[in-house]
């Protein structure tokens, strides 16, 4: 159903239990209009977060709509929402309160619904901001190993962008580890897929990464 469809159907149930004397109608009405609340609050946070990256300002709201898609999407057994849900409840805590350690179990947990349910987009951002998590505990290998799986699974379902942007991470660690050599040469890659996809927003990270590499 669309959205306008949903609102429809709500509009529909209540009749029938106002007006009809279906009480039954009222549980039904329940899990429509979960349906379409939790998209619409994950939406919402997602706004949130990109503002968020914007102006440096947090906004505690964020992390109340993210919350609430997760208990939403787990009520209607939707488990490739909820993993999209507990991902952004960890990147709350890991991006906005720079708390990667409490952030860790819900990629954790995101990943393995994911899975569950071969939701190989949701897969590729739990397991890239996991591999963020290692690295700033100092384990690179394992970092390295979970930031290469999210570019390959990016790249398997055509998510250009997101590929790009998992080359240039997979750079700065190179970077970070004294191999210079290997991260120009994801960043060369990461501008290729960039400018294939006109992804604009990558291509200048790409430019910001060059200079804090050749410093």
């Amino acid at each position: 159903m669309q959205g306008q469809d949903w609102i429809e159907r709500a509009g529909e149930l209540f009749e029938a239990a106002m007006f009809g004397g279906d009480t039954s109608a009222l549980d039904r009405s329940d899990e429509v209009l979960d349906s379409i609340e939790a998209p619409l609050a994950m939406a919402r946070g997602k706004v949130l977060h990109v503002r968020f990256l914007n102006d440096r300002e947090e906004n505690t709201q964020e992390l109340v709509l993210f919350e609430r898609a997760a208990e939403l999407y787990e009520r209607l057994g939707d488990a490739s929402g909820e993993a999209d849900a507990l991902f952004w409840v960890g990147c709350w805590h890991q991006v906005v309160k720079g708390d990667g350690v409490a952030g860790r179990p819900y990629f954790e947990r995101s990943y393995a619904l994911a899975k569950s349910v071969d939701d190989r987009m949701t897969m590729s951002y739990a397991i890239r901001h996991l591999g963020f998590t290692d690295k700033d505990a100092g384990r690179i290998d394992q970092a390295r190993e979970r930031l290469t799986e999210s570019v390959t699974l990016r790249r398997e379902i055509g998510f250009r962008p997101g590929e790009a942007a998992g080359l240039v991470a997979l750079a700065y660690l190179a970077a970070e580890t004294g191999d210079p050599a290997a991260a120009f040469h994801h960043l060369d890659e990461a501008q290729s897929v960039a400018e294939s996809c006109g992804a604009k927003a990558v291509l200048g990270w790409i430019e910001q990464a060059r200079t804090h590499i050749r410093s």
